[in-house]
């Protein structure tokens, strides 16, 4: 992958109004539900728990926080865009040549989303800790060394981070297998119920079906009431992210992704 194409998918991407607006929604979506979400946290210490949910704006309706799925949208539209506007003809763009273009399209969105998450979460975080009640005592969530001091709160940060990321490229990969920015990004949606559908599989199979630490770990607010619902005793201690095991069953839906996508491209004369 040359520079020359990641400069031509960045000018094409921030030349896109759509670009802007997606961006603009999220941060404003974002930072309404982290005042309201903040405004429901009950007095006494703010948890790690409430800490997250208001930075990130995990919504239980949604599939994913509001930022992956502007991450998510700017792919899909990006690609989106391609397909009724390509840069080059169909006769200049061999397999080798989309694949490339493909990509390079994957890491500037992947690159703006991780921005866009950065971002949201300092947003995020301004508006909880103006939003939060006066009886609610939030110094220890807010102090000066809670990122760098280890826990759970850092560690769910970079997890959400990684998610938006992961959502940006995979609006790109999802509109390229069925050409529209509106099919990619529907398909993008049903992908984090299906994820966590077999992640919760997994932990039933290992016997760590109930982690009570999975909804701040992972800042999936939709599907983790599945693996917590689970039957048999909790177990106490958070996932275990570093098991090759439950590493494989979260990579393997990208893996999938990426190859049906290349082999996509093989019956295609255009991106």
């Amino acid at each position: 992958m040359t520079v020359r194409v990641l400069a031509y998918e960045a000018r094409r991407l921030s030349g896109l109004r759509s670009t802007w607006i997606v961006l603009a929604t999220v941060l404003l979506c974002d930072a309404a539900v982290a005042a309201l979400l903040a405004r429901q946290v009950s007095s006494g210490p703010l948890t790690v728990a409430a800490a997250v949910r208001s930075v990130t704006a995990a919504v239980p309706l949604l599939p994913l926080p509001i930022a992956a799925i502007g991450a998510g949208v700017l792919g899909a539209l990006s690609y989106g865009h391609e397909v009724r506007h390509p840069g080059l003809a169909a006769s200049q763009v061999g397999y080798l040549r989309r694949v490339r273009l493909l990509f390079g399209k994957v890491v500037v969105v992947g690159a703006l989303s991780a921005l866009l998450a950065v971002v949201t979460v300092l947003v995020d975080a301004v508006v909880t800790r103006l939003a939060l009640g006066p009886a609610v005592d939030a110094s220890q969530v807010f102090a000066r060394g809670a990122l760098t001091g280890g826990g759970r709160l850092p560690v769910a940060l970079a997890v959400f981070a990684v998610l938006a990321v992961a959502a940006g490229g995979a609006g790109v990969l999802t509109a390229s297998l069925t050409r529209s920015a509106s099919a990619g990004i529907l398909l993008l949606c049903a992908l984090p119920v299906l994820l966590e559908a077999g992640l919760a599989l997994f932990l039933r199979q290992t016997g760590t079906a109930r982690a009570d630490a999975a909804d701040e770990v992972l800042p999936l607010q939709y599907g983790f009431d599945w693996v917590r619902a689970g039957s048999g005793p909790a177990v106490g201690g958070p996932l275990d992210l570093a098991d090759p095991a439950l590493l494989a069953v979260l990579a393997s839906p990208a893996v999938l992704l990426v190859l049906v996508c290349l082999v996509a491209q093989l019956r295609r004369r255009a991106l």
